[in-house]
């Protein structure tokens, strides 16, 4: 499993960085990208015993029109990290959204952990390719330091941001903004 998902990393950051990969929209429901993640993550969560803790908008729309695939693959880069990086507590996940047009809206993503942090020198350079931070302290977390190169790529190739804000010691929580077409108003339905 890890030597597969060293060479998805570094499948994907060569096609990326070649202008190979595209986005391929289409229609998705928010709720199933939500309960595949959360089917996905928790088990690894519970593994380590932490809990999942969800802030989801009621009035989120549900009916959406993006790349539901890189969605999915953004949204487990950034959960393993927070899942890898913390030892006990939670991890959040909040979704909330800003209308821009009558049918577009900012998808907006917040993950927060309770994990090991960041120092603020480290903190630039959290995108870099093949970058561990705090390598001697992390030695025993595996990983490429490919994925959040990946995440903050594809997020903009979907014309969104991503940022980060980080306590050494006190966790960490990333922020990211997707643009996406509302195709039914009407609010997800969340379980």
């Amino acid at each position: 499993e890890t030597l597969k998902s060293v060479i998805i990393d570094v499948l994907d950051i060569s096609k990326i960085e070649s202008g190979k990969i595209e986005i391929h929209p289409d229609e998705y429901k928010l709720e199933s990208i939500v309960d595949d993640l959360m089917n996905l993550v928790s088990v690894k969560a519970e593994e380590k015993g932490l809990e999942i803790r969800q802030e989801f908008d009621q009035d989120i729309p549900g009916w959406l029109y993006g790349d539901e695939l890189r969605i999915k693959q953004i949204l487990i880069n950034v959960l393993n990290n927070a899942i890898k990086y913390t030892d006990k507590g939670t991890i959040t996940v909040g979704l909330s959204w800003e209308q821009i047009e009558p049918d577009s809206m900012l998808l907006k993503i917040r993950v927060t952990d309770t994990g090991i942090g960041m120092k603020e020198e480290e903190l630039k350079h959290i995108f870099d390719a093949f970058q561990r931070l705090d390598e001697k302290r992390n030695q025993s977390v595996e990983g490429t330091g490919l994925g959040m190169t990946i995440t903050k790529q594809l997020i903009e190739l979907m014309g969104g941001k991503i940022s980060v804000r980080s306590k050494y010691g006190k966790g960490t929580t990333l922020y990211l903004e997707l643009p996406q077409e509302i195709l039914v108003p009407a609010p997800a339905q969340f379980q």
